[in-house]
Parts: structure tokens; sequence; C-alpha cells
């Protein structure tokens, strides 16, 4: 009678959960949030989990290697709680392959390593099962980035991991690879420095890495083809992109070199940020998500088609409750298991504000010097309510994350759409309401007319370092290309001071700082605007171009000591900001203010900014003394020279003078 009873109850459990899930519905469906879905390892036995609630039935393959092996055994896993289906391997299973595979009511879907895969063999086919501890670098336990005291302490550089080091002038030995970014004493032409001596030579504080997870568009198993891609088309979010690794074959190489990586960079105060795409997959009918709980981790239209906010043929439904724990816990895992110090979210927008803001929380208590930043916007419409979209308007309700400003990007330089529209530095007029709203990092502040910014027409931040201020990123033309398209009679020298003028207004803005790789010597990409998957002869950092304009890297590299020594440049609140910057002179192709009251503990008393777009000299008049400090191109962090009365600031130009 027991066994009966027992028999019974489960089969009106089955039963009940079969007629809970309607397919159309996915809010319908058992979910899974506290169950632990990645591969757990011991030397003892290996437990898998799947959460696949309408699936028939899940299969688990094991095999030799990740590419061409044939099964060595199959498993059939056993269904548990809330859509889950388990099985426990026995034995030691490291260095095993392995692959799920799905049946629903309309047959078996196509193997999958699984979304929470932590390691991968060539193409991201199969995965490992992984002692993760064996991949960790010398002195791991004790690896952290730099601290912050502020989010706008940090500069950003924003690269490719194989633009960096692929030129044959580079130095690099591991060119195109995770470990050529890190490799010490690499020399260019005229003995430059290249590679991580140059970013420390630089100063910048963070690299941004263009997507460096698995994606699909690298054939990873022809790489003595060159091929190349920004990477926005995602396969395995956790797993490092083999074609940055010595060998793609081997699962944990890339893990081992991508950790070595970002401990390169710490042991050189370099802090690490990954550019994630959660907001889409590089596939969509075959997409890993979709071998697994087929449209559930994907938005639909009214008449069941995929949404596209993101313009690449699909879009992923943050809200859902298992895309939502997915996204927390992947961001967790690099975080913890890889050091990451920041995340850059591609086409943000698309993600619901509840879902970033938990992501933020979790993350902070982690790391409290993590940056989170990215796109406040969408490529296209969304069926997510615009009201819980992560836009750039609604960035006062996520108080832990920053957004770009296209405000100033296009103010200082002109749309990013429209190739001969100007900016403030290039010739465009009414431009200097956008640069001030940049300037003060979005914030509400008495002196700017809302109504004259290009884009916002009122403050979109809480504080200044939630703004992302830039001119240019791997996106549309590099800065130089667009000054160069938009003033086609300008002359090289005039150009170069357009160059420099623009990212003067970039580092002393109160927004958080932003460079593209290759913009310190006037990189170009011999204007494409859309190099994604372009030859390497476009994407490739050229270091002929350091030792050519060596006077433009040096410029960049004072600005950046400016900012660093300087803390007035990078006030922590709305509230200081509000307090000590004062707009001054403001006319046609000109700006000025002051920072006063030694702001944020600066060691100078006052200071005074004027930024010179016009091509003639404009006389400033001073009511009082000031020692100068920047002029020209020439940085005298001393003020050994006073100005009083006047000065004349050359056209296209930055002056920056001082108060003790």
């Amino acid at each position: 009678m027991k066994l009966f009873s027992i028999l019974l109850i489960s089969t009106v459990l089955i039963f009940s959960c079969n007629t809970k899930i309607d397919l159309k519905n996915y809010d319908s469906y058992p979910t899974a949030t506290d169950k632990n879905l990645w591969p757990l390892y011991t030397k003892d036995a290996t437990e898998f989990n799947l959460w696949a609630p309408t699936a028939k039935e899940v299969i688990i393959h094991l095999y030799e290697n990740g590419n061409d092996s044939p099964v060595l055994e199959s498993f059939t896993l056993k269904e548990s709680e809330n859509g889950v289906w388990k099985k426990v391997v026995n034995g030691d299973m490291n260095g095993t392959y392995y692959t799920f595979q799905v049946k629903t009511d309309t047959g078996w879907l196509s193997e999958t390593p699984g979304i929470y895969a932590q390691a991968v063999g060539v193409n991201g086919n199969r995965a490992m099962i992984l002692n993760l501890a064996t991949t960790n670098p010398q002195g791991w336990e004790k690896d952290h980035g730099p601290h912050l005291e502020s989010p706008n302490k940090a500069i950003i550089y924003e690269l490719h991991v194989r633009d960096m080091t692929l030129h044959p002038q580079s130095g690099a030995q591991y060119k195109g690879k995770f470990l050529g970014l890190v490799e010490q004493g690499t020399m260019g032409p005229g003995n430059i420095k290249t590679g991580i001596d140059h970013l420390k030579e630089l100063g910048i504080t963070h690299v941004h890495l263009l997507p460096s997870f698995d994606h699909y568009s690298i054939d990873e198993t022809r790489l003595e083809t060159p091929q190349f891609n920004w990477g926005y088309d995602p396969k395995n979010y956790n797993v490092p992109e083999g074609s940055y690794a010595t060998d793609p074959y081997d699962a944990m190489i890339r893990i081992k070199e991508f950790k070595q990586m970002v401990k390169s960079f710490h042991d050189n105060g370099i802090g690490v940020i990954l550019d994630v795409v959660y907001n889409h997959t590089g596939k969509t009918e075959e997409s890993l998500f979709n071998q697994e709980v087929p449209g559930y981790y994907y938005r639909h239209n009214e008449d069941g088609s995929n949404s596209d906010a993101a313009g690449c043929g699909n879009e992923t439904a943050s809200e859902r409750t298992m895309m939502r724990k997915f996204m927390l816990e992947s961001l967790l895992y690099w975080t913890k298991e890889y050091h990451i110090d920041g995340f850059r979210f591609d086409l943000m927008g698309i993600y619901d504000i509840e879902t970033m803001n938990e992501i933020a929380s979790a993350l902070k208590k982690v790391n409290p010097d993590m940056l989170l930043y990215g796109e406040g916007w969408t490529a296209k419409e969304s069926p997510l309510p615009e009201k819980k979209r992560v836009l750039k308007k609604h960035m006062q309700q996520l108080p832990d994350i920053a957004a770009f400003s296209d405000d100033i990007r296009d103010g200082l330089k002109g749309s990013v759409f429209e190739d001969l529209d100007t900016g403030f530095v290039n010739g465009g007029t009414k431009k200097e309401e956008s640069i001030k709203f940049g300037l003060v990092g979005g914030i509400q502040h008495p002196q700017i007319d809302y109504e004259g910014v290009n884009y916002s027409k009122a403050p979109w931040t809480n504080a200044p370092w939630q703004s992302i201020s830039y001119t240019s990123c791997h996106d549309n033309h590099t800065l130089f290309d667009k000054l160069k398209i938009s003033n086609p009679k300008a002359s090289f020298e005039e150009l170069s001071a357009l160059h420099k003028l623009a990212n003067a207004i970039v580092l002393t803005s109160q927004g958080t700082p932003f460079l593209h790789a290759g913009v310190e010597f006037l990189r170009s990409k011999q204007s494409e605007h859309n190099s994604y998957n372009l030859p390497d002869s476009i994407n490739q950092i050229d270091w002929n171009l350091k030792n050519i304009h060596q006077d433009v890297f040096t410029y960049y590299q004072n600005l950046i000591r400016l900012r660093k020594s300087h803390p007035a440049f990078s006030m922590p609140n709305a509230k200081a900001v509000k307090e000590n910057l004062k707009f001054q002179l403001v006319a046609d192709g000109l700006i000025s203010y002051t920072l006063e009251n030694s702001a944020n503990g600066d060691s100078w008393k006052e200071i005074l900014v004027i930024y010179n777009a016009k091509k003639e000299a404009f006389r400033y008049p001073l009511e009082e003394a000031y020692k100068l400090a920047v002029y020209k191109d020439t940085f005298d962090f001393s003020g050994s020279k006073t100005i009083q009365e006047y000065i004349d600031v050359p056209p296209i130009s930055m002056l920056v003078a001082f108060k003790d």
C-alpha cells in the first residue's frame, strides 16, 4: 500500500508538472533559481545538472577529445524538480569532454556543451570537465586589480586582443594572443615601447577587451588562415575565446593563458574590463540556449517571431527568471574565477532595469572597485516596455552603472552617422551646451541650458562618473578618420590639433574617460566605419604611427598625467561639481571654466581651463594672475610662468592655468 501511494504521488507530480507548462507561455515554466547548474567536479565524481523543463529525455555523451573522437559512453539524466535533469558520473573525470543532448516533442535537438560550460575544446562544440584550481597562475590567491576612490578615477583603454600585437613590427612573440598583450620589453619601430609597456608608459588604468569569450565567427581549426572579427556573436559565454590562445584544442590552455594575462595586467597596476554580450546570441535557432529550452531565453513579437532589438537576429529576455539567473551567475563567475575588474554591456538598453540593478549589487559586493557601464540604447525596437529598459535617460534609476555619453561624443566631432557633420572642435556651431553637459558628467548643473544640448534635454546621471566621456571607440570611424572626412581641406597639422583638443576635453571632463586603442598616435582604419570583420590590415594597430607621431603620444601621456595628478578633474559626486565647477566665458568655439576651492582635495586652489576651437588665437581677459600649466603642447606642472591681464589662447588648443 505504501509503495502504491508513492508511485501515485510521483505520477501526479509529473503529470501536474507537465500540465503546468504552456509551451507558448514561458512564464509558466518551472524555474530553478536556487539550483547549481554548473558542472560539479570532485576527484571521486562529477555531477551534471541541466535545466530543460520541456525535455522528454536528456543524454550526456562523453568524449576523449573536444574535436573528432567518437562517443566513449552515454548516460541518461534523471528528471528531478523544477525542470532540472541530473546525473552523477563516478570516477575522476578531469580532462573528459562531454555534451548534452535534449529530446523534445519535436525530436532530438543538437548536442550542446551546456550554457554553463566552463571549459570547451576547439570551436566550443564540446565542454570539458576541469579541475579549475590547476589553471591558476602562481600567486593567484593574492591577485587583485586596482583600487578606485571613484569610478571616474579610471582611464579606460578599449582594445581588441588581436589588434594590439598582430602588426609585424609589434615586437610581440605571441601575436594576436592573450599572452601577447602582456609580453614585457617589446619594442617597435624606432625602439618605441609596444604592448603592455606602451600602456604603462601612456598611463591608463584599465584595459577594456572587446569580446573575449568564445564566439562563433572564428574557425579555430584553421588559424593559419588570417581571420578577424570583433566577437559580438556569442557561443559559450563562460569560456575564453580559443583563437586568442596558443592551443585552441586543449580546453585548459585558453583558461590558463587568460588568467595569466589578467594577473600580468594586475601586476602592472592595470585593471581588466570585459566587453560582454548577453543581449543576443551569435545564432538563433541553432544557439546553445535553443538546444536546451527552445524559445525560452529570447523575446518574441506578438506573431511568435524573434524580436531583434540587437539588430543581429534575436534578443534575449533578461527579465525572465532563468535568463536573469544565467546573466548574474555568469558575471559573478568571471569576477571570481578570472578576477575581472569590470564589464562593458553591449546594447545595454535591451536589458531590464531590475536585472541590471540586481547584477550591479551582487558584483559590487564581491569587488567594490568594479566598473560597470554600457550602451544606453538599442539597435532596433524591443517588446520590452521602454520604461523598463536600461536606457541612457533612465540611468538615474541605476546608481551603480554608467553609460556612454553620445552627447559629448557627437558634440565634439559631429554625428557618427553623418560623415560630414561636425562638432565643437572641427567647425560645428552651437555645440557648446553639449560640451558643457559632457564636462559636468550629465548631472543637473545651474549653468547649462539643456534645450541647447544635442540629444539629452535633461540631466541623466546622479553622479558625474555615470557618464562615459569619449570621442571614439571600435564602432564607426576612428577619431582621426572622422576628423579627416569631415574636414577634407584641413592640413595634417590642423587635423592633429583637432585630434588633441577633442581628447583634451575628454580627459579634463568630470565623466569617466574612455580612449580607443591607438587614438594616442592618430590611429586610422583607412576611413572604414565598420571594421567588425575586415582584414587585419585595416584593424591592426600600426606601431609605425607611434614612432611618427611621438608628439601626439606625448601630449596624450601628459593629459593623463594631468588628470591623475589633479583630483579636481574627477570629482566623485554631483554636489562637488555644482559647488566647484563654474563656467566663465563661453562663446562660439570657446568654452572656459574654473575648478575652485581646491576641489576634491586638489593641490591647486583654483584651475582655469580654456578650450579654443577657433582657427585663430583668442585673447582671454584675466582678472587675476595665474600660473600657466598647459599651453599648446607644453605641460609645465610647476607653473613656472605667470600670466596676468590677458592670455592669447592659441587656435585649436586647450589652455590650463592655476593658482596655488
